[in-house]
C-alpha cells in the first residue's frame, strides 16, 4: 500500500511537472530527477490502476476509483514510449489507435497529475 502511494506521488509530480516547475524552482529540481525514471514509474502506475481497479470492484469506494482512473491515466503517458515500443509496434493500426488514446489523454495530465498527487497525499494521511 505505501509503495503504491509513494509511486502515485511521484508520477503524479512528473505529470504535472510544468505545472509545479512554475509555481517552484526547487520543486524542479527535483522532478528533473525523476524524469529518467517516468517509463518505469509509469509502467508500475498502469499496473497498480489495475489492481486498484480491482479493489474498487470488492469495495465500491470512490476515492479507489479516482485513485485507479488518475493512476492509469497518468500511467499510460508516462509509460507510452514503452508501450508503444513492446505493444502497438506489431501493427500500424495499434499505433494509430494508441497515439489516438495519448492525444485525448493528454489534455487530462496535468489535473491528474495533481489528483494523483492529492489522492495519494489523503491515502498517506489515512494509514498514518
Amino acid at each position: 500500500m505505501l509503495l503504491t502511494i509513494i509511486v502515485s506521488i511521484l508520477g503524479g509530480s512528473i505529470a504535472a511537472s510544468s505545472y509545479i516547475a512554475e509555481k517552484s524552482e526547487s520543486a524542479k529540481d527535483l522532478i528533473d530527477k525523476l524524469m529518467p525514471y517516468q517509463v518505469w514509474i509509469g509502467a508500475v502506475l498502469l499496473f497498480f490502476s489495475i489492481k486498484n481497479l480491482f479493489r474498487f470492484l470488492n469495495h465500491f469506494n470512490t476515492i479507489t476509483l479516482l485513485f485507479a482512473v488518475a493512476q492509469f491515466v497518468v500511467g499510460f503517458l508516462l509509460a507510452y514510449g514503452l508501450l508503444v515500443e513492446y505493444i502497438f509496434s506489431k501493427s500500424d493500426e495499434s499505433k494509430a489507435k494508441g497515439q489516438n488514446i495519448r492525444t485525448k489523454l493528454a489534455q487530462y495530465q496535468i489535473p491528474a497529475g495533481i489528483g494523483l498527487i492529492a489522492l495519494g497525499v489523503l491515502r498517506l494521511l489515512s494509514i498514518i
